[in-house]
């Protein structure tokens, strides 16, 4: 009987020594990221310096999952994002304000301490259509919307991760995808709205061979492939209630023709690529800062700075051309960090 309990006292001895090693090893998973809903009003009552009643609400989510044990590194990231705003008006009272869709995720083998093989992919796009609000009673026109622009890029490369808040990653072989897709309902209901749509994207490229009076004709196409040179950075820190996220992202096509084009009054019109040429970065860069206090409450600043060569954007006088494009929201409202 005593031999009976004796192995069944080191049995219950031995399952606890492995349980309470079981908890002592840490997960090679971690998730950790920042949602909420950010809110704000205004209500005027003869106010002088005139203005509208107006309400605006950011729902937003960054989150980013990483696996990291033995040789193998994962790390994923998404960031969503919508606003919309109410404006005390009669026509436009209903503004969209932010639209995201940011996804991407890498895998690599780490050959050497800090340094990974890295396979990487992501996608950029938006849910909902954008529109530029002009205050007529007039159905406003479509800017831009799902798959229109969309940005896909597939790369492979060398990824530098000395700890689990910052990341390098260079990759010589890069491909992305640019799309400017209008479906034919879309276009049927917005005639021209596909042509527009790929001429502001840069999804179309110049023939060849010139015409009679040496200009070139546009070709029109969906969606655009490119291979070229990316270079991707991201900072992901968090000290007690703060968190910081921000990614930097650069691609140059590896094109390289520099061939000058001229209309028939002999004005120059551009290179034959499409002003996409080797040493003409597009960048990407979004950052996020957010603190929770009172357990529920949390603010939050983000920006994003985008800029794209051949991606055409009108003035307040129509005059079109590659701009910087900013972005900052400074919102106040129920979030979660974790």
């Amino acid at each position: 009987m005593k031999k009976y309990l004796l192995s069944i006292f080191s049995l219950c001895l031995a399952a606890t020594m492995v349980a309470q090693e079981a908890e002592q090893t840490p997960s090679p998973w971690d998730f950790s990221g920042v949602v909420g809903l950010n809110a704000s009003a205004t209500g005027l009552v003869n106010w002088a310096a005139g203005g509208n009643n107006n309400v605006n609400g950011v729902a937003f989510g960054k989150v980013r999952l990483l696996y990291n044990e033995n040789n193998l590194s994962w790390e994923t990231n998404l960031n969503l994002e919508y606003g919309l705003s109410y404006i005390d008006q009669k026509n436009d009272p209903f503004q969209k304000s932010s639209d995201v869709i940011d996804f991407n995720t890498k895998f690599g083998w780490q050959f050497h301490k800090a340094w990974y093989l890295t396979a990487s992919a992501g996608f950029k796009s938006q849910f909902a259509f954008g529109r530029a609000y002009d205050g007529t009673e007039a159905a406003d026109p479509i800017i831009s919307k799902f798959l229109s622009p969309s940005y896909t890029d597939i790369s492979v490369g060398i990824d530098w991760k000395p700890n689990s808040i910052f990341s390098l990653y260079l990759s010589p072989v890069a491909g992305k995808i640019t799309t400017a897709y209008v479906g034919d309902a879309v276009e049927e209901a917005n005639p021209g709205l596909r042509e527009q749509m790929q001429d502001k994207y840069a999804t179309w490229v110049y023939s060849k061979e010139a015409n009679a009076d040496g200009t070139y004709d546009k070709i029109y196409k969906n969606a655009k492939a490119e291979l070229g040179l990316s270079f991707k950075g991201g900072i992901n820190y968090t000290y007690k209630d703060l968190k910081i996220i921000t990614t930097l992202g650069l691609f140059t096509p590896y094109a390289w023709d520099k061939t000058e084009m001229f209309d028939a009054e002999n004005k120059f019109i551009g290179y034959r690529d499409n002003n996409r040429r080797f040493g003409n970065f597009d960048v990407d860069w979004d950052a996020a800062i957010s603190y929770q206090f009172l357990k529920c409450l949390n603010v939050t600043l983000s920006t994003s700075l985008k800029y794209y060569n051949g991606v055409k954007i009108a003035d307040k006088d129509g005059v079109s051309a590659e701009r910087v494009q900013f972005k900052g929201i400074l919102g106040l409202g129920v979030g979660y960090s974790f």
